[in-house]
């Protein structure tokens, strides 16, 4: 497992940064965030992704399946109050908040098996006529990380690009000869099931009636200039516009959806 996910301080700190630098920004260019800006952050984790919308004074609802999680968050975050609400739960379970200016939902839908249902519920909790917006955020199935093998144990096996790619007896085999835990072995297999492609996104905008207000396909992801020092590069537009091809470049596509 790569240092930054058993390190959760500095985990954070890389989460806040780059939603200050970019995620910010990038809904700024189409909904203006205030302290009246209700905003809801799906799959929250330690809360680091909502930590430049707080200091906004946004209030701020946070949902998470992970109690270690949203016990963490509560602990950072204690100092603003009322405005901070942090929840255990399923996303799926929660019909009766909202509605919210803004949802984010980043790095999490392609662990979610159901995207249709997750999404159409997303919808109905962001403020009605175009004026709740969505901000997803998603890695391509077959960009070279896409199956998410950071997480293995084995440093080794963590740093192999494409591995997931590989046919499903012969992934399985890699990952038991590594000695990764059961575990790991179950998340990755459940991370494949899920996983999503710029296409399967196109599917989903159109089968819900979302209207995409901004995009960007990025070769070089924003979150790789804190956690690598890399500079952020855009997907050329001519390969954004590749239908297959381009999902083993995007190494994050951000989008801003509306009704």
């Amino acid at each position: 497992m790569q240092p930054r996910h058993t390190d959760r301080e500095r985990y954070f700190r890389e989460q806040s940064i780059t939603s200050e630098k970019y995620f910010v920004p990038f809904i700024q260019k189409i909904k203006k965030i205030t302290e009246d800006t209700e905003v809801l952050e799906v799959g929250c984790g330690d809360g680091g992704n909502l930590l430049p919308f707080i200091e906004r004074n946004c209030k701020v609802t946070a949902i998470d399946q992970a109690p270690s999680r949203i016990e963490k968050a509560k602990d950072v975050f204690a100092e603003y109050g009322d405005r901070v609400r942090l929840l255990h739960m399923n996303i799926f379970d929660a019909t009766d908040i909202g509605p919210f200016d803004i949802i984010v939902l980043n790095d999490v839908i392609e662990h979610i098996h159901d995207k249709t249902q997750l999404l159409g519920l997303l919808k109905k909790l962001l403020k009605p006529d175009g004026e709740g917006v969505l901000f997803l955020g998603f890695p391509a199935w077959q960009m070279p990380f896409g199956g998410h093998q950071q997480i293995c144990r084995n440093p080794v096996v963590s740093w192999l690009p494409f591995i997931h790619l590989l046919p499903l007896p012969f992934y399985k085999f890699l990952l038991k000869s590594f000695s990764e835990k059961d575990n790991i072995i179950s998340e990755l297999l459940s991370i494949r099931e899920a996983r999503i492609t710029i296409e399967m996104y196109y599917k989903l905008v159109k089968e819900l009636n979302f209207t995409i207000l901004k995009e960007q396909f990025y070769l070089i992801n924003p979150h790789y200039e804190v956690k690598f020092k890399l500079k952020p590069i855009l997907l050329p537009n001519w390969l954004g516009k590749i239908p297959y091809i381009r999902n083993f470049f995007t190494t994050t596509c951000y989008s801003v959806l509306a009704e």
